[in-house]
Parts: structure tokens; C-alpha cells; sequence
């Protein structure tokens, strides 16, 4: 088992294909193939199940795969920290809420683009779904969320900020003309969520389930800025960031309900898996978001 065989797995597990891992490591796909049968010849397992022109890893390749993320981390370490090469290169995947990655993010680029034009960033819209077990797998090696907290006892979380989560319509809208909108006066309306942003829609949930309002309409999206022109449109309501709204709002495109609950007060929250090694390039780009995100 060598290590250049376990980039290559590792690889191919995060992009559960052979062709766009071969591209990521500037390798032939013959030559990713190979080593992964290589691989699986040396342990004597099958990692990956072959389903036509898909892959999936098998139960093997997932257990593998967490003491690759392991070994190869110390790699990069020891290199590290023997070499004394602690400038920040390579690349990172960094999963982030849309109204995040458009209204805050854009900045914390800016500033570590300008320092360290190297690097390369993935970023991903995310749900809170499937997030621990990602950075536990390091297929995120960062992760950020609107939300009220998250309990994980292997996940450290930092909180960067706070953001207002507000219900919206358009001025058309019949709770518009409203002087107070109780969570009851939601009963048989139309609400659209958000799939990206969804961490603080359980708050919300949670508020209608406690007060028994359990009959209106759902559409759900994979997009805030879907939701925002729906809503303008005159499909439903939602719950959004103030921030992701303020535009329209200021343009009377939108309008804030005066909802009797207030705006629920979310944390901008940065996680990482705790026992995954701090490389350079990761705690660099830790440290210009949290320079950038807690300015005045």
C-alpha cells in the first residue's frame, strides 16, 4: 500500500469518478485505474462497486477511506512541519449556505485570494444534511451554517456572527396589509423553504409545530434567489436572512411581515472535523474569514 495509491483512492472517493480524479491529479484515468486495482488487489477487498458508468464505495472503501484521510493528513504534516514549508498551497472544498456564499463570502475571497493567489477553493452549497459525515469522510475539510447550534461531540464549531432570519412576502400579499401576523395566521398559506439554506427552517418548523399549524402549502427549492422572485411574484411566503433580502425590501419588492415571534436570531457558525490536522492552507483561510466576518 503506497501513498501515492491512497491520494489516488482518496481522490476518486471524494469524486466518486475516475475520470475527474485522473484530471484533479494530472494523471491518465488508466494510470487511477490501475492503481486503485492495485489497491484492492493488496488488501484483498473490493472498494468501489462498478455500476455501469457509476462507482460507489463499498462498506470497505468508506472504512478505508477515513484512515486514508488520517494517513495522508500526518503525511502532509510530517512534510510540513519537517520541511518547514508552512505556506499555504494546494486546495480545499468548503461547504457554505448560498445566502453565505453571496452575501458574506465574497470579501473573505478577496482578502485570501489577494495573499494567496495559489490556493485553490472548491466551495459547495450545502444543507445541514450529510455535513458531519462529510468532514469526518474529509471530503469537506470546511463547513459553515445558519444556525442555532450543532450538537456533534467530534465537531468543533466556532461562532463568526449572528444573522436575522425574517418572513417575507410581496406588498401584495393579504399579511401584508396585516398590523401583527401570529404564527396562526399561517394556517392554509403557501410557504416556500429553502433546500440550501435550511439549517434555520427547523427553527421555523418547530415554531409552527409548537403552535399547532400544521396545515399550508410547501414548495421547496434549491434556491434562494428562486424563492426571493416567487415570492415577489406572489406565490407564497418564506423565511429568509435579512440580509439576503434587504435589496428588495429597500425597493418595496418585498416586504417584512410583522411577525408577533420576531426575527429568529441564527449563528454564522465555521466547523471542522476536531481530529482532522490543521494544514497551513486551512487555518490560513480559518483566519482570514474570521478576520474578515467579525469586522465592525
Amino acid at each position: 500500500m503506497e501513498i501515492r495509491q491512497l491520494k489516488s483512492f482518496r481522490t476518486v472517493a471524494n469524486f466518486l469518478s475516475f475520470n475527474k480524479a485522473a484530471e484533479q491529479l494530472n494523471y491518465a484515468q488508466s494510470s487511477v485505474s490501475a492503481q486503485i486495482q492495485a489497491l484492492e488487489e493488496d488488501l484483498g477487498v473490493q472498494l468501489f462497486d462498478r455500476l455501469g458508468k457509476r462507482i460507489q464505495l463499498t462498506d470497505t472503501g468508506m472504512l478505508l477511506l477515513q484512515y486514508a484521510n488520517k494517513i495522508l493528513d500526518l503525511v502532509d504534516e510530517t512534510q510540513s512541519t519537517v520541511t518547514g514549508d508552512l505556506e499555504p498551497v494546494g486546495s480545499l472544498t468548503i461547504r457554505i449556505p448560498e445566502s453565505f456564499g453571496v452575501h458574506r463570502l465574497p470579501p473573505v475571497l478577496k482578502a485570501f485570494h489577494s495573499r494567496f493567489p495559489n490556493v485553490h477553493l472548491n466551495f459547495i452549497t450545502c444543507a445541514h444534511e450529510g455535513l458531519g459525515k462529510d468532514l469526518r469522510k474529509g471530503v469537506t475539510d470546511l463547513a459553515f451554517l445558519l444556525s442555532e447550534g450543532i450538537s456533534a461531540p467530534d465537531l468543533d464549531v466556532e461562532t463568526l456572527g449572528f444573522e436575522s432570519v425574517v418572513l417575507v412576502s410581496g406588498p401584495d400579499h393579504p399579511l401584508s396589509a396585516k398590523r401583527s401576523v401570529h404564527t396562526r395566521d399561517l394556517a392554509g398559506a403557501t410557504i416556500l423553504f429553502s433546500r440550501v439554506d435550511c439549517s434555520y427552517r427547523k427553527s421555523f418548523e418547530q415554531i409552527l409545530k409548537d403552535e399547532e399549524v400544521d396545515r399550508f402549502n410547501k414548495f421547496e427549492f434549491n434556491s434562494v434567489e428562486v424563492i426571493k422572485h416567487s415570492v415577489m411574484a406572489g406565490l407564497g411566503i418564506s423565511i429568509l436572512p435579512e440580509i439576503a433580502v434587504a435589496e428588495e425590501v429597500r425597493q418595496k419588492r418585498l416586504v417584512i411581515l410583522p411577525w408577533s415571534e420576531g426575527a429568529i436570531e441564527v449563528a454564522v457558525l465555521m466547523i471542522w472535523f476536531r481530529d482532522r490536522w490543521i494544514s497551513p492552507t486551512l487555518s490560513a483561510f480559518m483566519e482570514v474569514t474570521r478576520n474578515v466576518i467579525r469586522q465592525p
